[in-house]
């Protein structure tokens, strides 16, 4: 008897009711209502089929994927304490200790009021509603505004999107909507509309929508007092319709509605010409000579902003609406020799440790002298651009050798102050290498 036989075709063999093929000619067999199986290859085909139509749904073995969330462990007891998203921020950000400290508070607030309504579901009889605090960061360019908000996000494993507030304009006018910024928001949450309804949204150069003047106009402020007006029901929380792939809005168009009650909102700008007006409302308190305890002794003119107050913004040029709407308001301290220097060396992502890992990848071993350091904070600082100067000053001592010395076959290079001043100076000659 040949019954074991896998070759045989017997009248009582299983087949795939598909494809045809016997239990013998594939390694899977599943089966079905009334004596009815299919096979794994079938079963593969199938996957793909639909995957192609709806768009990759489905994941590899068939089975439907489900939304990625942004912040999959982030719950009230995970949360990061204040203390922990400091020191967090201190790996990264050199510095600007009370900035850090109210953007931790202000973080770790937010998201326990997002935690907690996502926990309860619905607001009970005698629950205590916790308001929105969005957060205000006044401060010279490269001070580390971006960069905190871009390390806290990342650091919570949220959406995060950056806007620059000068592109804005009401709706109606040349440039972009206000809805635009939610756009960003979408595209950085895979759209994933619950995951960006929880995530960071950081307006740069919020200074530069301030209201033109007090004086009436013929004309309409829709750079500036338009974008204030149509920022506020971002701010405050709202359903927006957003168009899904960006640009100008029209009444045919499909809209994605985005809630803005839980995202973070986080503003900054440098307000150049607010020392004016801070110095002058600190002068108004002050009539005569000099007391030994007049406040104006500790007053200069590099920490006058740190006395920055809602007031002295509303005279800027910002609503009072808008303020309102982002109570709470730090300060960036322009960086000093000492932070500059830091700032090269002591960060995790520090520049040097950047090009330190560039030509490690090369095979070659880079060493900066302490010389060449001082010589680039001392460029940086006289150019005054802050943290971003420093690379701007650091790749172009650094472009020739970068470009030279992974074709050489170098094993060690050192960046001296010799080297570092005969290439900022644009003077061109090979590196010294060994």
């Amino acid at each position: 008897m040949a019954t074991g036989h896998k070759g045989n075709d017997t009248p009582h063999e299983k087949r795939c009711s598909f494809c045809g093929r016997s239990d013998s000619q594939t390694d899977l067999l599943i089966g079905g209502y009334n004596d009815t199986y299919i096979c794994g290859d079938c079963v593969t085909q199938i996957q793909s089929l639909i995957a192609d139509t709806v768009g990759g749904a489905y994941g590899a073995k068939g089975s439907p994927q489900k939304k990625v969330k942004k912040e999959p462990n982030l719950t009230l007891s995970t949360l990061p304490r204040p203390k922990a998203i400091k020191e967090h921020l201190d790996e990264y950000v050199v510095g600007q200790e009370d900035a850090k400290r109210y953007l931790s508070v202000a973080v770790y607030n937010h998201y326990k009021r997002v935690l907690q309504d996502a926990q309860t579901g619905e607001e009970t009889k005698n629950d205590v509603e916790i308001e929105k605090s969005n957060v205000l960061m006044v401060g010279p360019t490269g001070t580390g505004k971006t960069l905190l908000a871009q390390t806290i996000a990342r650091m919570l494993n949220v959406p995060f999107a950056i806007v620059d507030a000068t592109v804005l304009t009401e709706a109606g006018y040349v440039g972009e909507d206000i809805e635009s910024i939610l756009t960003r928001l979408l595209q950085a949450a895979n759209q994933d509309v619950e995951a960006a309804e929880r995530g960071i949204v950081f307006i740069d150069e919020i200074d530069k929508i301030a209201r033109k003047g007090d004086n009436p106009s013929i004309t309409r402020d829709v750079s500036g007092e338009g974008v204030q007006q149509g920022l506020l029901k971002l701010l405050e929380g709202a359903d927006i319709n957003v168009p899904p792939e960006g640009g100008r809005k029209h009444p045919e168009q499909k809209f994605i509605k985005v809630n803005t009650r839980h995202i973070l909102f986080i503003c900054a700008g440098a307000f150049v010409g607010l020392e004016r007006i801070i110095a002058q409302r600190l002068n108004k308190h002050y009539v005569g000579f000099r007391t030994e305890g007049d406040a104006r002794n500790s007053v200069s003119e590099k920490n006058i902003m740190s006395f920055v107050t809602h007031r002295d913004l509303r005279s800027f040029g910002l609503i009072p609406e808008i303020l309102g709407r982002l109570p709470i308001l730090t300060y960036l301290e322009p960086l000093s020799r000492e932070t500059l220097r830091k700032i090269l060396t002591e960060p995790k992502n520090a520049l040097t440790k950047q090009y330190l890992k560039l030509f490690e990848m090369d095979g070659i071993k880079l060493r900066f002298t302490d010389e060449a350091l001082d010589y680039i904070v001392d460029v940086t600082e006289k150019e005054n651009l802050g943290a971003r100067g420093l690379r701007s000053v650091a790749e172009g001592i650094m472009m020739e050798a970068m470009y030279t010395l992974p074709s050489e076959g170098v094993t060690e290079f050192v960046v001296d102050l010799d080297y570092a001043k005969r290439h900022t100076s644009g003077i061109s000659s090979s590196p010294h290498a060994k």
